[in-house]
């Protein structure tokens, strides 16, 4: 394929202010356009994705903008945002999320957002607004030489910037992000930008440095041991290890790289010897060339605070927010391959039960007090601008903390505090820490993310005139019984996710997500609903109608919903109600609004805070429906396998004549069974639909049988020489196996056998990653014949054609595909097919389907493997299997399809699918055109739900 590298010396075209959408105009994106308006077009490219139509970012159609009440100052006047992604540093998947959280957020008829990406060799390129929503960057890297424009240097990237943005909003975590690189670049060309100057982030960011400075001004500091590259010393580490009172062989220190951000190769080692080859690690693996070694913080208790800027112009007026504590080992056993438990990356970005955090912290209140004092006169020491997030420890008295240099801030009666990681441009995924802490004291997403725009542009005298928030903001509750807003045609919406599979944690992410993009809309008053935990659950079908209809669902404020797991939900509801926390937390939000006003008040943009005070309400889930019906609300349904998709939550729902998005009772009871979906459409092989052959067997049957003799039992039934299993009636990724012989067998039955919740990465004869398990296991199970398909490999290496590389042999003429379906019963339509990308071993994980930083989805199919004639005939196929399903609203079909003939071997129909801001849904919806973003998306799922209901 050729380059399409081009340099940008003229603006990428801006999108006109767009005009407010009515409702059937949504409708229209999916119901009525003719069927082949689903085909994926070119817009004016020459070169494709590999042959397929693509759209470039200087081409691309960017989202006309949800409608809001806003207006600019000066009539006509847009403020123009160019948001920078990527990065080289291993934290440019968090970036992604970032910046797919940011964009989501900050769009209004009052800004504009233009969105680049840099990549790991610091080469710059102008995106679409659709191309942040891609998966990883191993996704994105793959897609940009066809996708978007790539600019000649970094010095032509800021000339193209200086005349195409009014301010640039840097969301790069970690290297060029936070050290001063991509200020110093935009400094240079007099770009104005969201934070602190690049000559303040290089002192701040490397951490070393920062503790001494941090020393310098009074703050008690962590001793501390930089090793240099190839200077690792050993007899001078030693020395400090003795100085410190530390045992040369076992003493507990933590090693990590300088300048990395907080968390990326952060790791405890137990002496000399283990720091060194900790640090040598670090180092070989290209993360840092200088490593810190310091002591352990034992018996310390972790903690962030987000401090936000409210003065004006170059005048600093730092108010720190409620900082949260970090709890770690909460809920869950230590896994025994991990010896001590850190709040690493994983536990930072990613769904588990090993952290919980508590905002405001469960410390002494003095002790709140001076970390709020000492976060916010940090900021201003240091000379950070708008925003940043600080983490520290709070060592409680009976902490030994002799070893801690520094008295003239931190230490009082009730404890030490220490300040050790400054995060310049903090993460700002959807349940990040900035949301979390902002929405404690009254903040949305946007409000909060506008405000430091606002801020930002105060700086700069050419900017002041942009006012975005000119008109009062609407107030923003989870109240279910609240009366409705005075606002013409609202209709209330209540999002419900959790239960208690092993996808829970999805759901919560999916439920997020909607609820989160359908506030865009003003005639919508969207409230967030946990379907509790319970303390185990059924994997069986049809759970009993009554039994489930105690079941508790909770009404959630707007803070409670931004965390990780659906058990940190469920807690944080339990401990706002009880009285003397919720007493506490009311009083301190107070303290923190009133600082922030103080600032923020002499200002006419800001109108003020937009997420109210409420509680967590309580309801069964008969009592929540019932709500549902006296309020006239739609439930949109988010909850993933369990009672939201076996069909009892859509019949309860029914019973009521309560609207709901998705499937209908029989169509999900069928789907969410895997033999009965292969029944349902047997009857289709003449029309290119095949199926599967299954065995079922009881988990009882397989325990008590011989694992040689069940092998050879089903492999001879099945006719195949490996076998897939899965749960017979469960989610589309939970127990999900490959298994090559007896022993795999043997391993798979053993995990059931103990309640396993995960099978450890490698555990099978064949390389893959973690199996996440049904706990309690599933009574049935299903095997199969594994289907063999050619690996397809995405290089990351560039070509001499500066391209990157697709390979894939194409021997078997099968590949694996999930589609997305919409519409009306009867006339769903089909969405483009994405071929899956499995980044490790042979089934799909939980991770690669759902979760940013993981997986690749080639959305539209290259040319290269399935030519469009194929692909037309595969998507009419999907579209009989889902009408013959009775399907209806939205779910996803995951099959196998032939790259010739477009012959389809279904492997399983998701009526709940993932809706997660990086799920393949998303890509799907953007690859039409024009591009459908994700709050459009959402919303014409719930407009079909309330269409079929009248």
């Amino acid at each position: 394929m050729a380059s399409n590298s081009v340099a940008l010396n003229s603006t990428v075209p801006q999108s006109k202010p767009p005009q407010r959408r009515q409702l059937s105009t949504l409708r229209r994106a999916f119901l009525n356009l003719p069927s082949n308006a689903f085909q994926n077009r070119s817009l004016n490219c020459e070169i494709g994705f590999r042959g397929a139509g693509v759209v470039k970012a200087s081409a691309a159609a960017t989202e006309p903008k949800v409608a809001r009440d806003f207006t600019t100052a000066e009539e006509g006047r847009i403020l123009r945002v160019g948001l920078i992604c990527g990065g080289p540093s291993a934290e440019r998947g968090i970036s992604l999320n970032s910046a797919r959280s940011v964009l989501d957020h900050i769009q209004g008829d009052d800004l504009n957002v233009s969105c680049y990406y840099i990549d790991s060799n610091l080469k710059a390129y102008a995106i679409s607004p659709a191309q942040v929503y891609s998966n990883t960057p191993a996704d994105f890297d793959f897609k940009l030489e066809s996708l978007a424009q790539r600019f000649n240097s970094l010095s032509d990237f800021a000339e193209h910037l200086a005349t195409s943005v009014d301010i640039a909003f840097p969301v790069i975590h970690g290297r060029f992000g936070e050290d001063g690189g991509i200020q110093e670049l935009l400094e240079k060309s007099n770009i104005p930008f969201v934070g602190t100057p690049s000559n303040e982030c290089r002192k701040a960011f490397d951490k070393h440095d920062a503790s001494l400075e941090l020393a310098k001004q009074g703050f008690i500091t962590v001793p501390s041991f930089p090793l240099h590259g190839s200077e690792l010393e050993e007899t001078e580490l030693s020395a400090w290890f003795t100085n410190n009172n530390l045992d040369v062989k076992q003493g507990k220190v933590v090693v990590k790289p300088t300048r990395a951000g907080s968390s990326i190769g952060v790791t405890v080692a137990y002496g000399v010897t283990d720091s060194l080859a900790k640090a040598s690690a670090i180092i070989s693996e290209g993360i840092d060339d200088k490593v810190l070694v310091e002591i352990f913080l034992e018996g310390g208790i972790e903690f962030t605070t987000i401090v936000l800027d409210v003065g004006s112009g170059f005048d600093c007026q730092p108010v720190a927010l409620l900082p949260t504590e970090v709890e770690l080992q909460s809920h869950s056993i230590v896994d025994s391959s991990e010896k001590d438990i850190i709040f690493n990356y994983r536990r930072k970005y990613l769904p588990t039960q090993q952290v919980a955090y508590h905002t405001p912290p469960r410390f002494p209140e003095d002790v709140i007090r001076n970390i709020r004092n000492g976060a916010s006169l940090l900021f201003e020491r240091l000379g950070l601008r708008d925003f940043a997030r600080i983490d520290g420890w709070f060592l409680p008295p009976s902490v030994h903390s002799a070893y801690l240099t520094g008295d003239k801030f931190g230490k009082s009666e009730s404890g030490t505090i220490v300040f050790t990681d400054i995060n310049l441009i903090s993460g700002m995924e959807q349940t990040s820490f900035l949301f979390q802490q902002a929405s404690k004291v009254g903040f949305s997403h946007s409000n909060i993310l506008r405000t430091v725009i606002q801020r930002a542009c105060l700086r700069f005298p050419n900017l002041c005139q942009y006012s975005m928030l000119s008109s009062p903001l609407r107030t923003k509750s989870s109240q279910i019984n609240k009366a409705f807003p005075d606002h013409q045609d609202v209709r209330k919406v209540f999002v419900i996710f959790g239960g208690d599979t092993s996808e829970r944690q999805v759901s919560l992410m999916s439920g997020t997500n909607v609820w989160l993009n359908l506030q865009a809309f003003d005639d919508l008053e969207v409230i967030p609903c946990l379907l509790a935990p319970t303390n185990g659950y059924s994997s069986n079908l049809g759970a009993d109608k009554m039994g489930a209809s105690s079941r508790t669902v909770w009404s959630l404020p707007y803070s409670v919903v931004l965390r990780h797991t659906t058990e940190e939900v469920l807690d944080a509801c339990i401990e706002a109600i009880e009285p003397v926390r919720a007493a506490l937390t009311s009083h301190l939000r107070s303290q923190v609004m009133d600082d922030i006003m103080e600032g923020l008040k002499k200002h006419d943009w800001f109108k003020g805070f937009d997420i109210t005070d409420d509680l967590p309400k309580r309801y069964s889930l008969d009592q929540w429906i019932k709500q549902a019906k006296e309020v006239g609300a739609t439930v949109f349904i988010a909850v993933h396998g369990g009672i939201g998709e076996d069909g009892t939550l859509q019949s309860l729902l029914e019973d009521e004549g309560v609207p709901h998005t998705g499937p209908g009772v029989m169509a999900s009871k069928t789907c969410m069974d895997k033999v009965a979906t292969s029944l349902a459409l047997q009857n289709l092989v003449e029309y290119g639909v095949l199926t599967i052959t299954k065995d079922v067997r009881r988990k009882e049957d397989l325990l008590k049988m011989p694992q040689l003799d069940s092998w050879h039992e089903l492999t001879s039934k099945l006719k195949c020489d490996t076998l897939c299993v899965k749960p017979a009636r469960d989610g589309c990724s939970t127990g999900v196996a490959r298994l090559c012989c007896d022993g795999d067998l043997a391993v798979y039955v053993k995990a059931l056998d103990s309640s396993l919740p995960r099978i450890p990465s490698n555990s099978l004869l064949k390389a893959h990653g973690v199996i996440e398990m049904p706990i309690p296991p599933p009574e049935l199970l299903i095997f199969e014949p594994f289907i063999e398909t050619d690996e397809i490999i995405v290089s990351s290496q560039l070509s001499a054609g500066n391209t990157h590389n697709l390979l894939w042999k194409g021997e078997s003429r099968w590949v694996e595909i999930t589609v997305g379906v919409i519409g009306k019963r009867g006339s769903m339509r089909s969405l483009t097919p994405s071929i899956t990308v499995k980044e490790t071993g042979d089934i799909l994980s939980l991770e690669e389907k759902f979760q940013g930083g993981t997986g690749i989805n080639l959305t539209p199919p290259p040319l290269s493997i399935i030519s469009n004639h194929a692909l037309e005939k595969c998507k009419q196929r999907i579209e009989l299997i889902a009408n013959t399903l009775k399907l209806e609203g939205f779910s996803r079909i995951d099959a196998f399809v032939n790259v010739d003939s477009g012959e389809v071997l279904i492997i399983e129909v998701n009526t709940v699918p993932g809706m997660t801001p990086s799920t393949v849904l998303i890509h799907q919806a953007l690859a039409e055109q024009p591009p459908v973003y994700p709050h459009r998306f959402f919303r014409t799922l719930l407009d079909l739900a309330s269409e079929r209901s009248s």
